[in-house]
């Protein structure tokens, strides 16, 4: 099995060798753009967590896995020693911003090797990535996401530790607004974020305000790629879904989608929260989902009247599937947030007809406008999130105006098949450059 893995499918072809979260759709979603072309494929999965069994790409895994070694998956930590190996790792974390503690981590690891009976001394996930580029030599690196634990700065770590600069072409792909939105600003990840764009051979983002702030680190805008903007998903395949038999929003149930019910640095809810009560009188009668709330969010949600409270429906996290079916049947999606790329809940909502209520952010207000596609909301003015809610359940003829409106927005940047083809045939032209 494990010689099956490291046989290449495609012989002589180019070798794209991906580094990411191996449990996230949106790895997933963009490896799957590939799965007709005639790449040799692999996943570097980043030690956090492992891919669905039901996801067949080529992925080393780097935690301690009950999936056994195929053709589809190889472990990298063996063993006992494997797991105490990687609890180290894990408590003194694999994303480490001090460089004494990655000196520290790896000491600790290299002592507990030499309990070992085969010698080896060196066993961490850059060390085996760093083998993995140096035998299997992938023509393109492809990083996914660059901070909280996503590829691009375990790759630039290792990179630099490793002296791995002449072995393939890095494609950094940004993550929405959440890399360099307020790390730019912040004086601890400054010269850090100049560095790894200015060795990316690449860049892909979602928006063009990415272009902007790399050009504030003196990035030319030539190194972002030409397809961009792209959603980091591959965007959504607009001729399978299904959308023919869809009811108009304003011929639709009253039902409000709030999928982002949690607290972060990158939105809040309780603004929400408040608006909905600003809001209530004029909008009732109506259902609320609410997805993905956390604890503390939950807390604040019992203190709404409990004439709110019990036209809503609390959820955890729920499969993509669905969301989408409750975008069917939802007249409104509410999505306001501090920083964001271009989110995937917005095309989501454009496709199935479910009105967004974004904030005007510099990632989206090159694609979308107001009212004609989305209503404008900022984040932290409940005021604002309850003007954009009576709007969009108040009136009908902006909501079915809207709906076929977004349909131009979404062929022009989220159609899956048209991307497909600009994916291949970009990873095409780099090893042809």
């Amino acid at each position: 099995m494990a010689d099956s893995f490291e046989k290449d499918l495609y012989p002589g072809k180019t070798k794209i060798l991906f580094i990411g979260l191996a449990d996230n759709s949106h790895t997933h979603s963009w490896i799957n753009l590939l799965e007709s072309a005639e790449f040799n494929i692999r996943l570097f999965g980043l030690p956090v967590n492992v891919p669905p069994k039901d996801w067949q790409f080529r992925t080393y895994v780097t935690i301690p896995s009950s999936q056994k070694d195929s053709s589809s998956r190889k472990n990298l930590y063996k063993g006992l020693f494997g797991m105490v190996r990687h609890l180290v790792y894990k408590a003194l974390a694999y994303e480490a911003s001090s460089e004494s503690i990655r000196k520290l981590q790896q000491r600790i690891l290299r002592l507990l090797s030499t309990f070992e009976k085969f010698g080896i001394t060196d066993r961490t996930p850059s060390s085996w990535l760093a083998q993995i580029i140096r035998q299997w030599k992938p023509d393109i690196i492809h990083t996914l996401g660059v901070y909280d634990h996503q590829g691009g700065l375990f790759y630039y770590q290792t990179r630099k530790d490793y002296r791995l600069e002449h072995i393939g072409k890095w494609v950094l792909q940004l993550r929405g607004g959440s890399d360099l939105e307020l790390r730019r600003h912040d004086p601890r990840y400054v010269e850090q974020i100049r560095q790894i764009l200015s060795e990316a051979d690449q860049i892909i983002s979602d928006n063009l305000a990415n272009v902007d702030y790399a050009a504030e680190f003196g990035i030319p805008a030539n190194k972002f790629a030409p397809i961009i903007p792209v959603p980091g998903t591959g965007g959504l395949d607009l001729a399978m879904a299904e959308t023919r038999d869809l009811l108009p929003p304003s011929k639709r149930e009253r039902i409000i989608l709030y999928p982002k019910a949690y607290e972060s640095q990158w939105s809040k809810a309780l603004p929400a929260l408040e608006a909905l009560k600003l809001a209530w009188d004029k909008i009732q009668p109506c259902e609320i989902y609410l997805l993905a709330m956390t604890p503390d969010v939950k807390e604040w949600f019992y203190t709404l009247p409990e004439s709110i409270q019990r036209h809503c429906h609390v959820y955890d996290r729920i499969e993509r599937s669905q969301v989408f079916e409750l975008l069917k049947r939802s007249r409104v999606m509410l999505s306001p947030s501090l920083v964001d790329g271009v989110p995937n809940t917005m095309y989501e909502a454009m496709l199935y007809g479910a009105m967004p209520i974004i904030s005007p952010l510099n990632t989206i207000i090159s694609i979308v406008s107001e009212p004609e596609n989305v209503l404008f909301a900022r984040n932290l003015y409940p005021a604002e999130i309850g003007t954009a809610l009576i709007k969009s359940m108040l009136d009908d003829e902006l909501v079915d105006r809207a709906w076929k409106n977004n349909q131009l927005i979404l062929k022009k940047y989220a159609d899956r098949s048209a991307i497909k083809k600009k994916v291949i045939d970009y990873y095409h032209s780099l090893v042809t450059q």
